[in-house]
């Protein structure tokens, strides 16, 4: 009867910002889920072949960009407006995912990014701040565990929707996107601006503001160190979008998976499999699914525990599990992997929120709990620098594969438009009187390539022991 209470309690404004919010996570995560592959897969997939280096810019630096860049957005939200800036960001959105499967090359491909990266930072601090004025102390717990279901509904629903599409043409993927997010056009009819106090200064002085008080932030040099800290569960928590389908697609043998639900399921492998694999974000998909029917209980078990424990637990177990997912061929132990993974996801990241709010002064609470985006731009930042150059030289088949015919001396063409990634992999295996699948496994056991999961292993590990430490020696205030 209570529930019931609160949920009358919510305006309309309130449902119709979640709708919103619903729609374009879906667009977001519906194509970012598949772009790492995108990137990197051989061109004659449809995919663009660019290096995993490539690849760790585009998405780390792009995604990083994307996460300060809400400092600027949301003074011009303040200033002009929601509803003005939310059909703007539409706008630009919409163009962003038409244009990004015409550009090919790293330098258009990273500027029309940049380009949608700038449509999703104009939505981001809006939602948010519209759920926040539209509930109150006795219903905004609840309120933005609706919104956070949204954000996962979403994030769940999105890849599989454009997957089903992907084998047919990457422009579905982009174009389904698209189509989400002009979805919004017609919700944005009935948002109703919230009440917000009006902003008299100039844009540039408000600019300036901003950067002022994020400059006396990190100034705080205790408060800079967590954020520091903090910022390498974001490195680990985008390899799940950045590295492991790519990994999953060069090195994984997923037919199990895939006659499992061929025998129980075979909607599933009509539709998210092929030539007797399943698709790499398929598997990936997993993680948001485990969100949406267990945040509830784990959510309930951190509850009572101080949120410095909570993180610091939480990240070694994101640690645990990311790296295990990239230690292995076995699809059955990255699903398990994966469900470590999203409980230490699950635990520490609504935590984070509430340590800054912990240790900030209490005349500085807003300015401290607004640079809470940091970690996730150095994290991205990091995480794609892992998942580009390191992955790159570590762990992409390719490179291995150009190694071994190094080796071997052979004389394989370079690839080229005519002659792609696959048709080289192809050729070695020719060479080496072998089959694809003994040719990944003869470079599996010659190059270990699972070694990646020493790097995420070790910069999780020290996240976790060096919070410990900060909290332990560095914070005075409980």
């Amino acid at each position: 009867m209570g529930l019931t209470k609160t949920f009358k309690k919510f305006s309309k404004t309130f449902w119709v910002a979640n709708t919103l919010e619903l729609f374009e996570r879906w667009a977001w995560y519906g194509f970012y889920m598949l772009f790492a592959n995108y990137l990197t897969g051989s061109t004659d997939t449809g995919a663009l072949g660019l290096s995993q280096g490539e690849k760790g810019i585009i998405m780390g630096v792009g995604t990083g960009i994307l996460y300060f860049l809400p400092v600027i957005t949301g003074a011009l939200a303040d200033k002009y407006g929601y509803k003005r800036n939310l059909a703007i960001s539409f706008i630009i959105y919409a163009a962003a995912f038409i244009a990004l499967p015409f550009v090919k090359t790293f330098t258009a491909v990273f500027a029309v990014y940049l380009i949608l990266a700038l449509g999703a930072a104009l939505f981001k601090p809006i939602i948010s701040s519209t759920i926040a004025k539209t509930t109150d102390s006795s219903t905004a717990s609840i309120g933005f565990g609706i919104y956070y279901m949204m954000i996962n509904i979403g994030a769940f629903v999105g890849p599989l929707v454009t997957l089903a599409f992907k084998n047919s043409s990457y422009f579905l993927v982009f174009y389904i996107s698209a189509g989400i997010i002009m979805l919004n056009f017609f919700v944005l009819l009935f948002y109703k601006e919230p009440l917000r106090e009006k902003v008299e200064e100039s844009f540039s002085k408000a600019i300036s503001r901003v950067f002022r008080n994020i400059g006396l932030v990190i100034s705080d040099f205790k408060f800079l160190i967590f954020l520091l800290l903090v910022s390498a569960f974001w490195s680990m928590y985008y390899q799940l979008f950045f590295t492991l389908p790519v990994f999953i697609t060069q090195w994984v043998d997923t037919s199990s998976l895939y006659n499992f639900f061929e025998n129980t399921l075979p909607f599933v492998v009509d539709n998210y499999g092929h030539n007797g694999q399943m698709d790499a974000e398929f598997i990936t998909n997993f993680d948001a699914m485990y969100i949406i029917v267990f945040q509830v209980v784990i959510s309930t078990l951190v509850m009572k525990f101080k949120p410095l424990k909570a993180m610091m637990t939480g990240i070694l177990v994101c640690t645990i599990g990311m790296s295990l997912t990239l230690a292995t061929q076995d699809v059955m132990f990255i699903l398990i992997s994966l469900f470590i993974f999203a409980i230490g996801e699950m635990a520490s990241s609504p935590k984070i929120t509430e340590y800054i709010g912990r240790i900030a002064p209490a005349d500085k609470m807003g300015i401290y709990m607004g640079c809470s985006f940091l970690p996730v731009f150095f994290g991205s930042t990091l995480g794609g620098l892992i998942s580009g150059f390191v992955y790159g030289n570590m762990s992409d088949k390719l490179e291995i594969a150009k190694m071994e015919a190094s080796k071997q001396s052979f004389n394989i063409r370079e690839i080229s438009n005519s002659f792609t990634a696959n048709d080289f992999y192809a050729e070695l295996a020719n060479k080496l009187n072998m089959n694809n699948n003994e040719l990944t496994t003869y470079l599996w056991e010659n190059y270990q390539p699972a070694k990646i999961w020493y790097v995420i292993f070790a910069i999780g590990l020290f996240a976790s022991i060096a919070l410990f430490l900060y909290d332990r020696f560095l914070i005075t205030k409980k």
